[in-house]
This record gives structure tokens, sequence and C-alpha cells, in this order.
């Protein structure tokens, strides 16, 4: 009984130094940039090291890979539970034609195609895939002047065999903003 309780509790002990170990690598690899700007609160992203190479090799098989960012504006409630603002899921496609030796890229936002593309360029489908440019969550309207807020978003990617960072397939951070009008 004592052996499989130290068992049990050692293998408690390394999940948790896995997690937290998850937690504190995954801070780095997500930038998030959020801004204020023509009344619209808008967010940047790049996922750093989110090309691995088993996601390469993924897409070079020709198989269909799916990076999937869940974006959420909350504001920071005190002694209490945070108020989400907006939320937005965008969803970048890799469609890699092995014949042809082209990316057949789309990106939609809450299920909307808002944007495709086609290229031979594999550096193109990367930024495609790792980056999001002034992606707009909402109205300034929304928001309580000089309230503090945070942009979190997590990152995934399909098929589970292709990985971020070479072990996870999900990573998440955050940034911290104040609202001045």
């Amino acid at each position: 009984m004592i052996k499989r309780t130290s068992k049990i509790s050692v293998l408690t002990l390394v999940l948790v130094a896995l997690m937290l170990g998850t937690v504190a690598y995954a801070d780095g690899t997500l930038r998030i940039v959020p801004l204020v700007r023509d009344e619209q609160v808008i967010v940047s992203v790049d996922l750093n090291d989110g090309y691995s190479d088993e996601v390469r090799q993924v897409i070079n098989g020709g198989v269909r890979t799916t990076f999937t960012y869940n974006v959420d504006l909350k504001m920071i409630v005190p002694a209490w539970v945070d108020r989400t603002i907006a939320s937005v899921v965008v969803t970048t496609i890799d469609q890699y034609d092995t014949l042809t030796r082209v990316h057949n890229l789309s990106r939609t936002v809450d299920g909307r195609v808002v944007d495709a593309l086609v290229t031979d360029n594999e550096a193109v489908a990367k930024k495609w895939l790792t980056s999001l440019d002034t992606l707009a969550l909402c109205r300034t309207s929304k928001l309580d002047p000089h309230r503090e807020y945070y942009v979190r978003i997590s990152a995934h990617v399909r098929p589970p065999g292709a990985t971020l960072l070479g072990w996870a397939n999900g990573v998440t951070n955050l940034a911290k903003f104040t609202f001045v009008p």
C-alpha cells in the first residue's frame, strides 16, 4: 500500500511539474499587442515557434492543418469574476496540395471566411498561420474609461499530430491594458 501511494505521489508531482513547465514555456511564445485606435480595440498576435518541424511535416504531407485562436477581451473586476466584453474565434487553415505544391490558405472569424490566399511560398504560409494583424475585437463604446482590461488568447493546432513548440498542441497568454479615452 505504501509503494502504491508513493508512486501516485511521484506521478502527481511529475504531472504538476510538467503543467507548470508548460505554462512558463508558453508565456514567451504567444506575443499579444492590444491597441485602441479609431474607436476600436484592435489586437495583433504572433505565435513564435508555432510553425514547428512537426507542423511543417504534417502540412507537407498534404494534411489539412488548422490553427485556432480563441480571443477574449475581459474587464478586470476586483474580488469578482472578470467580465467578458468580446470573444472572437479566428481559424487559419492550410490545405497544402502535394501535386501542385501550393498552399491553399483561408482565414475565418467566428465562422465567416474573411480572407483567402493561394501561394507556393512557405514563408507566406507560415506567417499566415502564426500571425494575426489588426484583428478588431469591439468598439471602444463598450469599454468603461480608466478601467483595466486584458486580452487573453489561446492558440491550438489540429491535427493532433502537429504540435506547437514541438510538444504541446496549445498555448495561452494574455496582455493587460488600461482604457484611457
